[in-house]
């Protein structure tokens, strides 16, 4: 498996976005809606599944694409092939705030396994596809379900963090305890599993779910500090129910926010 080679730069802080430079006849593939702009000469095009598997004939493209309903993605994806005679750039958006981590597929043994929605866009020729967990504990309780995505090949891969990013290297043996939430994704050796927190009061008051996951070593493993699903969470809470704001800032509730400006029609 050889994906086409390409170059890139990443901009911004808090809300990045990827420009990938595209030699002629080069391409890269990306989820819908993580375009941000393009030079022309660079022709779009809609195809089954990642493309990297152009030559297994019908059957192997509807099989490829039918799996990504199983990570919640929709069957299609979208190409971008520089038609030109010399270097184009096109750029993709992060959906969030956040972080884009670069992955380069040949420094870590071909595969690396994310959250289902992390992967942003990929060169040309690196296969996602999605992997199963063989574990039951994983399944029922690790907050991913038995599936996660995996990149597979020896090409750069982008995918997308919410919040500050970490970057774990575990030795063999060596064990970290994370929410299951905060995972971005890790490299194939690394071993994952669900572990319940215990004690009655950490159960009950904790506050941090009833379960975490452990990553253990050998391997590398990435962290986000916001999962977007706690984000989600916390714009929901705030959210006024029944007419009625919270009031935050103010003690005179829906006056004070007469007061301070905050006029909501």
């Amino acid at each position: 498996m050889n994906a086409h080679e390409i170059d890139y730069v990443i901009y911004g802080e808090e809300m990045q976005y990827v420009e990938i430079e595209l030699d002629p006849q080069e391409a890269v593939v990306a989820e819908a809606g993580s375009f941000m702009m393009m030079d022309s000469d660079i022709k779009m095009d809609t195809i089954f599944g990642d493309g990297s598997n152009q030559d297994t004939g019908v059957l192997g493209k509807l099989f490829s694409a039918g799996k990504r309903l199983l990570t919640g993605e929709s069957l299609f994806m979208t190409a971008f092939l520089n038609i030109g005679y010399g270097k184009k750039q096109v750029s993709f958006a992060s959906p969030y705030p956040g972080k884009i981590i670069p992955i380069d597929l040949s420094e870590f043994q071909g595969k690396f396994i994310c959250q289902k929605d992390a992967f942003l866009c990929a060169a040309k020729g690196v296969s996602v596809g999605i992997e199963f967990s063989k574990r039951l504990g994983r399944g029922l309780f690790g907050g991913e379900g038995f599936i996660m995505q995996k990149l597979e090949g020896d090409g750069m891969a982008f995918v997308h963090a919410g919040g500050t990013t970490a970057k774990k290297v575990l030795g063999p043996g060596e064990t970290l305890k994370v929410d299951t939430g905060c995972i971005i994704g890790f490299t194939k050796d690394v071993d994952y599993d669900i572990e319940f927190i215990g004690g009655i009061k950490n159960t009950i008051f904790g506050g941090e779910g009833l379960f975490y996951a452990t990553l253990r070593g050998p391997g590398t493993a990435y962290i986000q500090s916001l999962p977007f699903s706690r984000l989600a969470g916390r714009v929901l809470a705030s959210i006024p129910r029944g007419g009625k704001d919270r009031g935050e800032g103010s003690i005179l509730g829906g006056l004070g926010d007469l007061l301070d400006g905050d006029n909501r029609f």
